[in-house]
């Protein structure tokens, strides 16, 4: 399959914006879908925008699966906002059928497409730069849990099978270092020795589930700052983008990544390890929004594995950094070389930091449910 340019035009002709298109140029950070930011030129506005992506043809095998998902979710979330006296044209993201009126367009070459509209008067902010920014992002992502309580999640598609089962990720994990198809774990031995010495964690949330302790709920499973539109004028977390991930899952698994990505302070691949530690105000404030955006949804084993869940979206995380740099580099968009390699290592340090503070961040959820 070729570049996404390639088959730009072709697909912009797909859809009616309209209006007349303007310019379509790539679009934000992400790792996965390639994407753009559509210009349209209505005569009684000054322009138009829309968000077009072309969805990863290595991430997502079914996207008939992944839109099927993405609309259900996308049309519930509307419902239950206007029956909320919100906005849904700004709460929840849209999806614009192209002109055959399937739920996404699939061009000359195969790669599947879909259209949203853009939501106007927001921000994406990649860091958490205030507690208060980041306890927005909290509120918004336990709204969401809130607003999909309903929703009867064993009907989702898993679009990426296994996809925060982190007993499969060290499996996989296990197979890239036996086949070294790359030459490459020689200088990985000790991420590789981390990720094993902490096998049996892997299995704390799974075996929840498995028990009945923690119940299967619609997650969006990539909770990162940068996945919530947040409010230029109020600075609130308004609208829950990137649904690619909106499957069955636990609630702790969505508090934690957002924890992994956002309650510190360095990049994601940062090479300077002193500069990743786990910051525990960041840590405290979004716990406190996160619970109040939940609305007394959650379930008081949900809110006591909340620490747990932090550590196991991070660990989880490191294990795939380092397979995919194992494999060479199949999965996550790499802009120089060792970048993956790099991601693992903070993921193990922000671990360590953890596990470090344990008690510590036991204690904040505690006071939360007033323990």
């Amino acid at each position: 399959m070729g570049k996404a340019e390639t088959y730009l035009g072709e697909v912009l002709g797909a859809f009616d914006f309209g209006a007349p298109v303007v310019g379509a140029i790539r679009f934000g950070q992400g790792h996965i879908n390639d994407t753009f930011v559509v210009h349209t030129q209505p005569e009684d506005v000054c322009c138009r925008r829309f968000i077009l992506q072309r969805m990863s043809p290595a991430a997502f095998k079914r996207p008939d699966q992944l839109m099927e998902n993405i609309i259900g979710v996308t049309e519930y979330l509307g419902r239950e906002i206007r029956r909320n006296g919100g906005d849904r044209e700004r709460e929840a993201l849209e999806v614009i059928r192209p002109k055959n009126g399937e739920p996404y367009y699939t061009d000359e070459g195969g790669g599947a497409w879909r259209l949203y509209p853009f939501v106007e008067g927001t921000i994406c902010y990649q860091t958490a730069e205030t507690p208060e920014l980041f306890a927005a992002s909290g509120r918004a992502f336990g709204r969401f849990q809130r607003l999909l309580q309903g929703y009867p999640a064993q009907t989702l598609h898993e679009t990426i099978p296994h996809f925060h089962d982190t007993e499969d990720r060290l499996r996989k994990l296990k197979e890239a270092v036996a086949a070294d198809s790359m030459g490459r774990v020689k200088e990985c031995q000790p991420e590789i020795d981390f990720m094993l010495a902490r096998e049996s964690d892997c299995s704390v949330a799974l075996q929840a589930l498995r028990d009945g302790t923690l119940p299967l709920r619609v997650t969006h499973n990539d909770t990162k700052l940068n996945n919530v539109l947040m409010d230029a004028k109020t600075g609130e977390g308004i609208c829950i983008i990137d649904l690619d991930t909106v499957m069955p899952g636990l609630s702790i698994n969505d508090f934690g990544d957002s924890i992994r990505f956002g309650a510190n302070h360095s990049a994601e691949d940062e090479t300077d390890l002193s500069k990743v530690n786990l910051d525990l105000e960041l840590f405290a404030a979004y716990t406190e929004a996160f619970l109040e955006g939940a609305g007394g949804t959650l379930t008081e084993k949900e809110i006591e594995l909340l620490p747990w869940g932090a550590k196991l979206m991070t660990l989880e995380c490191g294990i795939r950094f380092l397979t995919d740099y194992l494999v060479g580099d199949e999965y996550f968009h790499i802009s120089r070389e060792r970048q993956n390699l790099d991601r693992c290592r903070t993921q193990c340090k922000l671990v360590t930091d953890m596990e470090a503070h344990w008690d510590e961040l036991c204690a904040i959820v505690g006071r939360q449910c007033g323990k």
